[in-house]
């Protein structure tokens, strides 16, 4: 007979939303070398979340789970034949239960850091209050712009804001229509603010849309102010029925990020703090439907590209591969985002033997460019690294040049691209 560890990750995942909870990547070891092993599998967390069941051998086991944090959780435990011996992993507690998705991320820090009898010294002089625009913004609000100006996310535009002297607040800059001032939500700490939007925009705290009245364009954006700098989110918006949150941290992150963005999707949220951190191995264990997801592509674009993403992350060969295909389907598309075609000529370098592949390859990487800064910060990583290999191209140099400076303002622990401004006029 066998025996059976039953496993899950005490989170506290307990909202609405998360109902079924979210996984992480673990591994079951036998702890002296003769039981069975299972790499690689999934975790469930959440604080009810049903125990994920592996049978195993008698003996002793090694149980650890890798959160998208970094976080390594271990417990050694014994199975016994014919039961079910349950395995539970404790992370120390989130600081707030409204901030677990950050937690799990490593967005943030430990409860006692924020609860503790330590004093932690907070930057409040600037950053306690909005520096986007005096009459424009409260303190703890931030501005949401859904209809951005086309050009706004093209790398000479960001440049611009980035360089600065500016004459006029970024909103401006970058809003095609009136954006929006929306409040923090009245959640855990005010030196910790959450942003929540849905499909059409900012929502409450239970979920419910605030009504802005404006339009939304399939890029969108939020900007904020901390500690007397701005900053231009990119928001991963709309991505189906899940939730995009924005953590604006005026304490230190163990990241060292300022501002956070997580998409509260039980699987393709944990996979994006993977796929940051470059474990793609962990992120394509999580999303082992990628492909399902690059598939259904009109139902959630963005989701489409992580897949994509995460595919092509941990394909390390240069054979043809069935959704190679799709790749071309995203970038033609989808051309509001860059990172389609980005994708797709990524592949393309990878494989070319052929002047003509060399040269199709290029000119992806030029269309990627030309079309704006991507939205997932993986790929302006990836573009830059493609432009590289064509430093004797006037064309590819000079886009080169342009996306390395603004990367030297990217947040690249962050999944998403999020632009640090210098101070802008109060």
């Amino acid at each position: 007979m066998s025996g059976c560890l039953s496993v899950t990750v005490a989170l506290a995942l307990d909202e609405s939303d998360l109902s079924d909870g979210a996984k992480v990547v673990g591994n079951i070891y036998s702890a002296d070398g003769n039981g069975v092993t299972h790499r690689n599998v999934l975790f469930p967390c959440g604080m009810s979340a049903v125990p994920a069941r592996y049978e195993v051998d008698p003996g002793r086991y090694i149980v650890s789970a890798t959160l998208p944090s970094g976080t390594v959780l271990s417990r050694d435990t014994e199975a016994r034949e014919g039961e079910d011996t349950p395995v539970t992993l404790r992370t120390a507690p989130s600081p707030y239960a409204s901030h677990s998705w950050q937690y799990l991320l490593g967005n943030i820090e430990a409860y006692e850091n924020y609860h503790g009898s330590a004093t932690i010294p907070v930057p409040r002089s600037r950053g306690s209050r909005s520096g986007v625009w005096e009459g424009l913004v409260q303190p703890g609000h931030a501005v949401f712009v859904g209809d951005p100006k086309p050009t706004s996310y093209h790398f000479d535009s960001m440049l611009k804001l980035a360089d600065g002297p500016a004459e006029r607040p970024t909103v401006f800059e970058i809003a095609q229509s009136a954006p929006r001032s929306v409040p923090s939500l009245a959640l855990g700490d005010a030196a910790a603010r959450l942003y929540r939007f849905g499909a059409h925009g900012p929502v409450d705290e239970q979920g419910t849309p605030i009504r802005w009245g404006g339009p939304t364009g399939p890029r969108q954006f939020l900007v904020v102010s901390l500690a007397g700098n701005e900053y231009v989110v990119t928001l991963p918006a709309p991505w189906g029925s899940a939730q995009i949150e924005v953590l604006v941290n005026e304490r230190q992150s163990p990241t060292g990020s300022a501002v956070s963005v997580a998409v509260r999707d039980r699987r393709v949220g944990p996979a994006l703090g993977y796929m940051s951190r470059g474990a793609f191995d962990a992120a394509a264990t999580l999303v082992r439907d990628a492909e399902a997801l690059l598939y259904a592509k009109m139902e959630n674009p963005l989701a489409a590209v992580a897949g994509a993403y995460v595919l092509v992350g941990s394909e390390l060969t240069e054979r043809p591969q069935r959704w190679d295909p799709w790749l071309d389907h995203l970038r033609h598309e989808f051309d509001w985002m860059s990172d389609g075609s980005l994708l797709w000529a990524g592949r393309q370098l990878r494989r070319a033997h052929t002047e003509t592949q060399l040269r199709a390859a290029r000119d992806g990487l030029v269309e990627s460019f030309d079309r704006g800064v991507p939205v997932f910060t993986l790929g302006l990583s990836r573009l830059i690294h493609g432009l590289s290999e064509f430093p004797d191209d006037p064309e590819c140099a000079r886009r080169l040049d342009q996306a390395r400076r603004l990367s030297w303002r990217v947040d690249l622990r962050e999944p998403f691209v999020i632009v640090a401004l210098r101070g802008r006029p109060q």
